[in-house]
């Protein structure tokens, strides 16, 4: 019996109009990112698991992938043998970046810009929409010893530059800062090791009913702290200038929330002054991000009319990357797309199409195969003026190539014959108007450059 052909689940897998979409959404995410002068580097798909896993604990390091080969089991089973280094597969971006940049300190130029866009790979638990293979898309500015807040201004720009040039509807990047909020907690007399817990609830606002979430925080901290705590954090929700003059006028201010607020202000008067439109951008108290390795300004962003979809590019400033590898003091600060996640919802949702089924612009077809070194001839000619196109080679009846041209999606199709030859014409059919035109052989190039 055969082996029936299946995906294993958690992966994304096109069919080649969808890959063609997708491919054009990842060209858009790498240009958004080398506009703003991002350097590109890629890691190895797996790490030494004592590299990849120098933290203990986390939920994302309990899914990790190991990897071993058939040729080092068997080596491990023999006498004497050497114990293979242990490898996985990595979970994200940002370990490998930690690794990279601690290892190659001393060949790089700092502060050090780069984006990466690789798979990686988790054990999540199988489910619609949970993807175990997928693409993320990253950048971060790595500076030595400090970084200027002028990076941090700068991230929402890229971010901004790329989601309007997807074109998936308005969006929305909020802001805000990790200080200001501990600053807060510490003013409202609210115990550091309670904090966390403070804060994941406080994550929660604008997803949960307010009164679900204050119930929860009271059973935290004291239940007037909990209600003046959401109180300060909602009072202005949508209007950042609001939101800033509230903040400035706090009666308990302290060093930590002073620092936070002045941060928070200077991205924002940053990220503005870089060109991108105060709709787009929008302080929210709300935002902290899991992660508890940001410490100060951390960024999500959601599309305005489909809030459900979750954040759709997030991040934030770290105060030492590559702390584990290295004695160096590496902050950066960054943001990541989970583009699988990303173009599977909106797939689903009919937010993003896969007209284009074909990459080829046209198809030369093979209307006498004597003529096949000229058909050659005429592809080499158009691709020359860089064009993308297709020869078709079967010895088919032309009612087959043109079937064949219209399941493909592809737009024109040349047709030349030994009476076009004689004639010094050629003939384009756009498949598109079902229209057809002679022309001057010699035209050809130019034509077919007008009609696409």
């Amino acid at each position: 019996m055969p082996v029936q052909p299946r995906t294993p689940p958690g992966v994304m897998e096109l069919l080649p109009a969808q890959q063609i979409a997708f491919q054009r959404m990842l060209d858009t995410i790498r240009r958004g990112f080398e506009r703003f002068g991002y350097l590109p580097i890629e890691t190895p798909v797996f790490e030494l698991s004592e590299i990849l896993l120098t933290k203990s604990g986390g939920e994302t390091e309990k899914q990790v992938y190991f990897v071993q080969s058939t040729g080092a089991l068997k080596q491990g089973g023999a006498t004497n043998a050497p114990t293979p280094p242990e490898l996985a597969l990595r979970f994200d971006l940002t370990v490998p970046l930690a690794r990279y940049v601690a290892q190659h300190e001393h060949e790089l130029n700092f502060p050090f810009r780069r984006y990466q866009i690789q798979r990686v790979y988790r054990g999540e638990r199988a489910q619609k929409g949970r993807f175990r293979e997928f693409y993320q898309c990253d950048i971060d500015v790595i500076g030595k010893d400090s970084l200027s807040l002028a990076y941090d201004a700068e991230v929402p720009a890229v971010i901004y530059g790329i989601f309007a040039a997807l074109g998936f509807g308005k969006f929305t990047i909020y802001i805000n800062n990790r200080k200001l909020l501990r600053g807060l907690l510490d003013a409202l007399g609210i115990a550091q090791d309670k904090h966390a817990a403070a804060l994941h609830e406080v994550d929660r606002l604008g997803k949960q009913e307010r009164a679900e979430i204050e119930q929860r925080l009271a059973a935290i901290i004291e239940p007037t702290a909990a209600k003046r705590l959401l109180d300060l954090l909602s009072a202005h929700t949508g209007d950042s200038g609001a939101t800033l003059e509230a903040l400035r006028r706090f009666e308990t201010p302290n060093p930590v929330f002073t620092q936070g607020l002045d941060e928070l202000q200077r991205v924002y008067d940053g990220t503005l002054a870089l060109g991108v439109p105060a709709s787009a951008l929008q302080i929210n108290l709300s935002i902290v991000r899991g992660l508890d390795y940001y410490t100060g300004t951390v960024y999500e962003t959601f599309l305005d009319d489909h809030p459900r979809l979750g954040s759709i590019c997030s991040g934030g400033r770290y105060d030492n990357l590559a702390e584990h590898y290295t004695k160096s003091k590496l902050p950066g600060v960054g943001i990541s797309i989970g583009a699988t996640r990303l173009f599977y919802q909106l797939l689903e949702m009919n937010l993003i199409g896969a007209d284009t089924r074909a990459t080829a612009q046209a198809l030369v077809l093979n209307v006498e195969p004597p003529l096949a070194l000229e058909y050659a001839a005429i592809a080499a000619e158009l691709r020359a003026a860089d064009l993308n196109v297709e020869v078709y080679g079967p010895d088919d009846k032309l009612g087959k190539q043109f079937k064949y041209a219209d399941r493909a999606g592809v737009p024109l199709a040349i047709l030349y014959g030994a009476r076009e030859r004689e004639a010094g014409q050629i003939k384009i059919k756009d498949l598109r108007k079902q229209e057809e035109l002679t022309l001057p052989r010699a035209e050809l190039v130019a034509r077919v450059k007008a009609l696409l």
